[in-house]
Order: structure tokens, then sequence, then C-alpha cells
């Protein structure tokens, strides 16, 4: 898995897409937390849930049915009376697609079992032809080690660096866009 930094500067930096009116600090808490709770199926392994199975570690939690099941219902709890209007749809796609990176981003991991991206559907794991990040330690006490400095290290490079891009690029569109109204 990629390592809760990553998934949070995901957010973040995909949050930066949208207008002024809907951001605020449960707007940011909320795809934040979407991003990272995917990984609350990483709990089983206390139960005896294998790593492959359903409801196992990169199981349904990181499929994007489970995405899109969490993105309505953050909404539908979070902003009740705004569901069923533009800004719900908006804020389902934020909450959809921020809960949706996570998987992809761990597609893109060197380690692990894959993604079971079409769970219920289809529970065969899958990772992307290209998988640069340095697999994240589960686990806090292994994440201070020299294994964490290195996935810090190739999240800098493959996610900060171009989730900074993509936060700069929509600074400067929407310095435009205002400057041109």
């Amino acid at each position: 898995m990629a390592s809760i930094f990553a998934h949070g500067f995901t957010a973040f930096a995909f949050g930066k897409s949208f207008s002024k009116e809907v951001i605020n600090w449960k707007f940011w808490f909320l795809g934040i937390l979407c991003a990272i709770m995917p990984d609350a199926d990483v709990i089983g392994f206390k139960f005896n849930i294998a790593y492959e199975d359903f409801w196992g570690h990169r199981g349904f939690s990181h499929s994007l049915v489970f995405a899109l099941f969490f993105g309505i219902t953050m909404t539908s709890i979070f902003y009740r009376k705004k569901l069923m209007t533009k800004t719900g749809l908006i804020l389902i796609t934020y909450f959809s697609v921020c809960t949706a990176s996570h998987g992809i981003l761990d597609a893109m991991t060197t380690g692990g079992l894959g993604i079971a991206f079409f769970s219920p559907f289809d529970d065969t794991r899958y990772f992307f032809p290209w998988r640069p990040i340095k697999v994240s330690p589960i686990g806090a006490s292994n994440f201070f080690s020299i294994w964490g400095i290195k996935v810090l290290l190739s999240e800098l490079i493959w996610v900060g660096i171009p989730g900074g891009i993509y936060i700069l690029t929509m600074y400067y569109v929407k310095k435009r866009k205002i400057q041109s109204n």
C-alpha cells in the first residue's frame, strides 16, 4: 500500500479542483478520510481474515463499487440537505474519487497481492503494469525505519511532485478564470 501521507495528499490535491463554494474544513477532512478509509480492512488481520479474501486487505474496500458507495454514504450523512442537488453530485464525485484513488495508488506499489478493483463482481486482484511506488509497511512501528524513508522518498517523486504540479495548475486555472470575468 501507499502510505497514509500519499493517500491524504492525493485527496487534498484533487480537492483543489473544486470551487470555494463547496470547500471548507469538513470537505477537506472527509476527502482525506475517504482516501485512507479503504485501509481500515487491515483490521481483518486481527480476526483471521486472510489477505486474499473478499474482506481481506485490498479486497472489496479497495473496489470501485465500494468507492461509489462510500462517496454516496459520506455525502448522505454529512451533506444531507445538498444530496439531491448539483452540489450533492459534486460532493459524491469528490468523495468517490478520493476513495477510488486509494486503490489506484496501491495498484502502483511494488508489493502485495493486487487490488480487487471490480469486486464484488470479480475478485481478481490487479496491479498496474507500471509500479514505481515502494510498498509501505503495515503498522506504525515498521514505518519508522529505512523502509519507511524509502517509501516516503518514492511517494515524494511519484505522488508529491505530480500532485504539486496539479495544485499549481488548478491555482493558475482558477486565477485566470477570475481575471477573465
